[in-house]
């Protein structure tokens, strides 16, 4: 268990709330600043560590239990071996090159020779794919280098993570807070970037996230 992961899985529980770390605190009945990344280290530049009263009273405000902070904290590795979901090879490509032309059809599928591949859980889509993370936009949740699966297929709801592929070209990673019959709205999880919303006739295609590994 490290000092950065106990650290990220309150981060996440706080942007899963839309909430900052200072918003969850005040929502704990904590100082505001409690949780503020400059109080993660000591002045001597050693690891403080929540407390755990915090960390409860986290879990009590935010309606979580402890197998989920733990899970969160631990990631993939929270789940016993006989417990893992058995994996499959699925396509995987970075964001940068999901722009370009020639990787998905119409319909957003995963086509052509251009690929990696990388040994993920089994999900139950076949047109199912992986995307490397860039960028900043999704932390806390997703970082920088992680893996998502997105299932083409899945069924997309108000609150989801989803990726977008604009007709121009732009693909993003975001959280879907609103789709009308003319408009999609998305949220940034990261409070530094801005909020987006596009004409239905904008969007290529929006896939659902179902699963990602930090």
């Amino acid at each position: 268990m490290k000092h950065e992961d106990i650290w990220r899985a309150i981060d996440t529980l706080a942007a899963e709330r839309g909430l900052s770390a200072s918003g969850l605190a005040r929502r704990a009945g904590l100082d505001p600043t409690t949780f503020n990344p400059s109080k993660r280290h000591m002045p001597d530049g050693r690891a403080r560590w929540p407390s755990t009263e915090s960390v409860a009273k986290v879990l009590t405000a935010t309606g979580a239990d402890l197998s989920e902070f733990t899970a969160l904290v631990l990631g993939a590795r929270a789940l016993p071996a006989a417990a893992r979901p058995v994996s499959r090879r699925v396509p995987l490509i970075g964001f940068a090159q999901a722009g370009a032309d020639g990787f998905f059809d119409d319909g957003g599928y995963p086509v052509g020779a251009g690929w990696d591949e990388v040994s993920l859980p089994e999900i139950a889509d076949p047109n199912a794919y992986a995307l490397e993370i860039s960028g900043d936009s999704m932390e806390p949740v997703f970082r920088d280098g992680d893996l998502v699966i997105v299932s083409p297929n899945a069924p997309v709801r108000r609150g989801d993570r989803v990726v977008v592929r604009t007709r121009g070209g732009e693909v993003m990673a975001k959280e879907l807070q609103r789709r009308s019959a003319r408009r999609v709205e998305l949220r940034s999880l990261n409070p530094a970037h801005p909020s987006y919303v596009f004409e239905l006739a904008e969007v290529a295609w929006l896939h659902r996230i179902v699963w990602a590994s930090q």
